[in-house]
């Protein structure tokens, strides 16, 4: 029995073939370059063609795919929400697929970045069979997958885990109408716009180091490699991070009484030399009891989290 694993992003393509034990037979990465509506679908289908070409095996022989895509997919349709993909804003990827490959015992299932990092995690990472689990996704945005009771949570419309929007500050501002709450202080893009907004306005921590780069260039990598030097702006925009971090985390735990929450995303990376500052931050916060049952671990997966999830996912669809 063979599955495939692919993780779509906002600017490449990873596949994988997978035995049902997880171990990967074959494995392909594209970039995008560039390529936006159904240029994208189409590398989609030949990134499919070419996996199960390179792999030796036959498209009869394949008996589940899943599908990691950046946004919200409905698990009802197969329609997907990309907002990283030009023309990915109701784009019919399900459709597409049981079409070219026209063979109706290979089950498809599509599902967002979010909900395959913590299958990836569950299956093969840091929350290796955990239960009740949460991944929290810091990268360019934020969000969560969830796991309660050993099931995935979906919600209404797909759209669970949103979490960059959650509600962690007042007064309100304009920009947490396009970024929300957490994300505009805590994503990766976050760190770097509080950080810019600072400079631009001149008033505060004008020693730091970062006062001498061009302020547009200014990356949360840069910010992170200030704050390893003890830069007074970096600390104070990070320390504002791990603030709200800390609070969403214990949001969590205090709702939901995870495990594990894993942390990930390409700001973790960097950050997860703060994890521990995390965690004594959350227990301020959290509830009493559920925060010294939970566990912040970094993910083993890494980059990998969503191609591990998208094999676990077509793994899953054929014991459902």
């Amino acid at each position: 029995m063979a599955v495939i694993g692919i993780d779509l992003g906002g600017t490449k393509i990873i596949s994988a073939l997978f035995d049902k034990e997880g171990n990967i037979l074959c494995k392909t990465s594209y970039l995008l370059e560039k390529r936006k509506g159904s240029e994208v679908g189409l590398l989609v289908l030949q990134t499919i063609d070419e996996l199960i070409t390179r792999s030796g095996e036959k498209t009869d022989n394949i008996e589940a795919l899943g599908i990691c895509v950046p946004g919200i997919a409905d698990s009802k349709t197969g329609i997907v929400w990309a907002p990283n993909i030009e023309g990915w804003e109701n784009y019919p990827l399900q459709k597409e697929i049981e079409a070219h490959l026209n063979n109706e015992k290979i089950k498809i299932s599509i599902a967002s970045d979010r909900t395959c990092y913590i299958l990836g995690e569950v299956w093969k990472g840091a929350a290796k069979d955990a239960k009740n689990a949460v991944f929290i996704a810091v990268g360019t945005g934020i969000g969560m997958g969830l796991l309660i009771d050993g099931r995935i949570v979906h919600g209404h419309g797909d759209v669970v885990g949103a979490a960059g929007w959650f509600a962690l500050e007042t007064p309100y501002f304009d920009e947490y109408e396009r970024y929300g709450c957490l994300e505009s202080y805590a994503s990766g893009d976050g760190i770097a716009r509080q950080t810019r907004k600072l400079i631009k306005e001149g008033l505060l921590f004008t020693e730091s180091i970062l006062y001498r780069k061009e302020i547009e260039t200014i990356t949360a990598k840069d910010v992170f490699e200030a704050y390893g030097r003890g830069d007074s702006l970096a600390k104070f925009v990070i320390g504002k991070a791990i603030t709200l971090w800390s609070m969403a985390a214990a949001n969590m735990v205090s709702l939901l009484n995870p495990e594990k929450i894993v942390w990930g995303g390409g700001v973790f990376g960097p950050a997860a030399q703060l994890l521990d500052r995390i965690y004594d931050e959350a227990c301020r916060w959290a509830q009493p009891i559920a925060i010294k049952q939970v566990k912040f671990e970094k993910s083993l997966l890494m980059g990998d989290a969503g191609l591990y999830g998208a094999g676990h996912l077509a793994l899953l669809s054929l014991d459902n």
